[in-house]
C-alpha cells in the first residue's frame, strides 16, 4: 500500500454499507468491487464493505477484494456489533466472523443511548458497558485495528450525558483507536455537534469520528463543525448515498477540508479525479448525478446572468468560490435571455469561437437568443442547438436577417417529411415516417418504423443519409423530454422537446420548438445529426 495521507486524519467512506441502505440502490459483488475501486483511486484511508458473515454477497465481496483488488491508498473494513448480552465475544459467532473476515480493521455498532440498551439490547446498561468492552478486547488481540460506532449517540448525551460518555470512555480504555459519535436520526444542527464533541473530547481523550445523517440537511455542516471541535475521523458516503434522505457527502466534505481547512486529507493528485469519480460511482449504482451537486455538478460551476458574466469575463474569482479544475470540474456559461453581450462572448470561447471585439456579432447573438427564447427555446440544457445558432450568425451577413441556419453550410438540406401514427382494428399501433432530403446535390427519399412517430422519423433520416455520411451510424439518441409550454399562443400550447444524444464518446442535447409535437422533435433531431457531423470534422456542403 502506499499512500501519502498520514494517519493523523481519517477518511472513512462506508458507501458500500450504509450508502447501499439508500432507496433504489441494490449492489452487487461485482458493483462493489468497482465502487471500492473508484473510491480507493481517489484516496481514502479506510472503506467499509460490508458485514462479513451477515449474507453471503457481503461475505463474498470480502473474499473477493482481498484476492482482486490491491489498494494503493485505502484499508477495508469489516462492520459488526458487539457481542450479545451473557456471552463472550470469543463465543459470539458474528463477532468471530469479523475477526475472521481478513479485514485489517473493524467497526463496530455499540449502543451510547440508555434507552436503546433497555428497550432494543434488553439488558442492563453495566451489561452494554461489558459488551463493548469484551468485543473491543477480542478484536484487539486478534490483531485488528478496532473502531467503535457509537449509535445514536447525540440523542443519548442529550438524555443521559453521563452514561453516553461512559461508553464512549470504555471504547478508549479497551482498546478502540477510534470512538465515532454517531447523529443516526440526522437531527443534530453543527453548533450542538461542535460543543459535544469539544466537551467529550475533553472529558474522555479518546480520539473521536464523527457519522452524520442528513435528515436535517446539515450532515455536511455536521461533519465539518465536529471536525472544528477535535474530531479526526469523518464517515461519509460517495454523493451522500444513505438510508432515508442520506449521509454525509464525502465529495463536499473533503473538498472543504483540503481547499478551505487546508488538510492533507486524501493525495493531492486525487482531487482533480473527484467530480469524475462522483459521476462514475453514480453511474454503477445506475443514478443520474446531480446537476446541482456543490463541486462535482455540473452546474456547480455554471453561469447565467449578464451580470455575473461580465464580472468573471475580468476575474471567475468574483462569483466562484474556488477554482473549479481543482476538483476536476469547469466554468459554464448559460446562454438564455438573461444574457447579456459577456455572457455570449465566454460561451462562445468555452465552444473555440473568439467573439472579442466583434459588437456586431455578439450584438446578433444576444437578440438571436432573446426572441428565440421568446419563442420557447432554451438554450441553458441544449449547448449544440447553441453552437449550431451561433455559428449560423458567424457565417451570415448582417443583412441575413438571422434566419434560422442563416449563413452556414449545411449537410443536408430537408425537402418535406411526414409522420404517421396508425392504430390497427385488433388495437396495435403502427408508426411510419417518410422524409425527403438532398445531401451532397442528391435527393433521397427513406421510410422507416419505430416505435412512435419521433423513432420512426429517426430511423427514416438515418437511411437517407447513412450512405452519404456512415458517421451517423454512431449516434444514439439516450434521452427525450417533452414540455408543453401554456399560453404561449392564446389558446394554443406551444410544445418544447430537448434530445441528448451521444456518439460513444460525448452527449449533447439540442431544442426544438413548435406547436405540434413532432414538429419540434424534428428540429432538435436536426440539431443533433446536424452537430453530430460537426463534431466527427466532417466538412458541410449545402
Amino acid at each position: 500500500m502506499t499512500t501519502d495521507v498520514t494517519d493523523s486524519f481519517h477518511v472513512f467512506d462506508t458507501t458500500l454499507r450504509d450508502g447501499a441502505q439508500r432507496e433504489g440502490i441494490n449492489l452487487t459483488v461485482a458493483d462493489k468491487l468497482t465502487i471500492a475501486r473508484h473510491l480507493d483511486d481517489f484516496g481514502v484511508g479506510f472503506i467499509e464493505g460490508g458485514w462479513p458473515g451477515a449474507n453471503p454477497r457481503d461475505t463474498e465481496f470480502f473474499q473477493r477484494a482481498r484476492q482482486e483488488i490491491d489498494f494503493r491508498h485505502a484499508q477495508l473494513v469489516a462492520f459488526g456489533a458487539t457481542r450479545r448480552a451473557g456471552t463472550r465475544a470469543a463465543d459470539d459467532p458474528q463477532v468471530v466472523a469479523l475477526a475472521d473476515s481478513g479485514a485489517p480493521v473493524v467497526t463496530i455498532v455499540a449502543k451510547s443511548h440508555d434507552r436503546h440498551v433497555e428497550l432494543a439490547l434488553r439488558t442492563t446498561l453495566e451489561e452494554n458497558l461489558a459488551m463493548v468492552a469484551d468485543t473491543v478486547a477480542y478484536l484487539r488481540e486478534r490483531g485488528c485495528r478496532v473502531f467503535v460506532d457509537c449509535e445514536h449517540f447525540f440523542d443519548g448525551h442529550r438524555a443521559n450525558p453521563a452514561y453516553a460518555t461512559e461508553v464512549v470512555a470504555t471504547a478508549h480504555r479497551a482498546g478502540a483507536d477510534v470512538v465515532v459519535l454517531c447523529d443516526t436520526n440526522g437531527g443534530m444542527l453543527p453548533s450542538q455537534v461542535h460543543r459535544v464533541v469539544a466537551e467529550v473530547l475533553a472529558d474522555t481523550g479518546a480520539r473521536l469520528g464523527i457519522h452524520a445523517q442528513d435528515d436535517t440537511g446539515c450532515a455536511v455542516a455536521n461533519t465539518l463543525a465536529a471536525v472544528e471541535g477535535g474530531a479526526t475521523h469523518v464517515q461519509c458516503t460517495a454523493n451522500g448515498y444513505g438510508e432515508r434522505v442520506g449521509n454525509a457527502n464525502l465529495f463536499p466534505v473533503v473538498a472543504a477540508l483540503q481547499l478551505k481547512h487546508g488538510r492533507t486529507v486524501v493525495p493531492p493528485a486525487a482531487l482533480p479525479e473527484m467530480t469524475r469519480i462522483s459521476h462514475a460511482i453514480a453511474e454503477v449504482v445506475n443514478l443520474t448525478p446531480s446537476t446541482h451537486e456543490p463541486y462535482v455538478g455540473v452546474s456547480a460551476f455554471a453561469h447565467k446572468a449578464g451580470l455575473h458574466a461580465s464580472a468573471i469575463k475580468v476575474d471567475p474569482d468574483l462569483y466562484q468560490h474556488t477554482d473549479p479544475e481543482l476538483v476536476g470540474n469547469s466554468m459554464r456559461m448559460l446562454v438564455s435571455d438573461m444574457a447579456g453581450r459577456a455572457s455570449v462572448e465566454l460561451k462562445g470561447k468555452e465552444l473555440g469561437y473568439d467573439l472579442t471585439g466583434d459588437r456586431d456579432l455578439v450584438g446578433r447573438v444576444v437578440a438571436r437568443v432573446k426572441e428565440q427564447e421568446l419563442k420557447g427555446y432554451t438554450y441553458e440544457a441544449a449547448d449544440a442547438s447553441f453552437e449550431l445558432l451561433l455559428r449560423d450568425e458567424v457565417h451570415a451577413s448582417p443583412e441575413s436577417g438571422g434566419s434560422r441556419h442563416g449563413g452556414a453550410k449545411r449537410y443536408f438540406r430537408v425537402e418535406s417529411w411526414r409522420a404517421i401514427a396508425e392504430e390497427r382494428p385488433d388495437g396495435s399501433h403502427a408508426n411510419e415516417a417518410t422524409v425527403r432530403v438532398w445531401a451532397k446535390g442528391e435527393r433521397a427519399v427513406a421510410t422507416g418504423e419505430g416505435n412512435g412517430p419521433v423513432n420512426a422519423l429517426d430511423r427514416a433520416l438515418r437511411v437517407a443519409l447513412e450512405s452519404v455520411y456512415p458517421q451517423l451510424a454512431r449516434l444514439e439518441l439516450v434521452d427525450y423530454k417533452v414540455r408543453i409550454l401554456e399560453g404561449r399562443h392564446g389558446t394554443n400550447s406551444t410544445t418544447r422537446v430537448l434530445i441528448s444524444t451521444s456518439d460513444g464518446s460525448a452527449e449533447w442535447s439540442t431544442v426544438g420548438v413548435a406547436e405540434n409535437v413532432i414538429a419540434a422533435s424534428w428540429q432538435a433531431l436536426d440539431d443533433a445529426y446536424t452537430y453530430g457531423l460537426l463534431k466527427a470534422g466532417v466538412e458541410p456542403t449545402e
